[in-house]
């Protein structure tokens, strides 16, 4: 088994630009990737397992056509029994060998008319409705009421790579909000009847903390959402995880493709 140590020598000889961190079923998207290290999510300290069905606990670093970049095959979620600085780690680890940019996938549920089973929706915002303490910073020196506004987590600049890509392909892909719920439930049908009315697209159990943790470390966040179902009451039958994994499996090409050409995008000088 490869040590962290050796791991990590390579990462700093190849130098990444980008960690891509993926979500349930996606861990194979990258088919083009030239691999140069690898090592299991257990064998980097302090950083935890995956659990779930989909998420191989993997960490790879190699070039996809020739762009150097670390991805995580897989996430640790809340709903693992994870504290949230292990959610984090992913991250804080990309932010100390000096990456810059993040993009975030996930499989998440469809609200929006538009995201049926196998689209695909590029972030500009998202709404966090987990646990409420997770996200709390400290209060700026001579700030006594409530804090300023904020921007959207999500990089312009990285959304309009990210659609022009899509474009590229012959999609467009609407630009929506998620919800990032703590699962490990799926949501009631009255739930999303209540995130349909907040103007929410898309609904998941990650990504929004990560992007959080990015944003904090200085990073420009880009994140895409692959449609695996419609919300709950959206459509006939319940919802399982198997049934994500298999539509997963339809999305795994297109997904590919428009990491790759974002990768590549975001690698030419500006």
């Amino acid at each position: 088994m490869t040590t962290f140590a050796a791991f990590n020598d390579v990462v700093r000889q190849l130098c990444p630009r980008m960690v891509v961190v993926l979500g349930s079923g996606q861990s194979s998207v990258l088919t083009e990737l030239n691999v140069a290290g690898s090592i299991e999510f257990a064998g980097v300290p302090g950083l935890g397992v995956p659990t779930v069905a989909g998420h191989s606990g993997k960490i790879v670093v190699g070039e996809l056509h020739g762009v150097p970049i670390l991805v995580f095959q897989g996430r640790l979620h809340f709903y693992e029994g994870h504290a949230w600085d292990k959610v984090a780690s992913p991250i804080n680890l990309a932010a100390q060998l000096g990456i810059r940019t993040v993009l975030l996938t996930n499989a998440a549920g469809g609200i929006h008319p538009a995201l049926e089973p196998g689209t695909m929706m590029i972030l500009r915002d998202d709404l966090f409705l987990q646990r409420p303490d997770a996200w709390k910073s400290p209060r700026p020196d001579g700030i006594h009421g409530p804090g300023p506004s904020r921007p959207s987590k999500y990089s312009p600049v990285l959304i309009d790579r990210l659609t022009k890509a899509a474009g590229e392909m012959g999609e467009q892909l609407l630009c929506g909000v998620y919800a990032a719920v703590t699962g490990p439930c799926y949501e009631t049908p009255t739930e999303i009847r209540a995130m349909q009315a907040m103007g929410v697209d898309a609904v998941g159990m990650s990504t929004a903390f990560e992007a959080e943790t990015a944003v904090a470390q200085g990073m420009e966040v880009a994140a895409i959402s692959a449609i695996t179902n419609r919300g709950a009451g959206l459509s006939e039958g319940s919802l399982h995880h198997h049934d994500v994994l298999d539509i997963m499996a339809v999305i795994r090409p297109r997904l590919g493709s428009l990491i790759a050409r974002f990768v590549l995008a975001s690698a030419e000088p500006a």
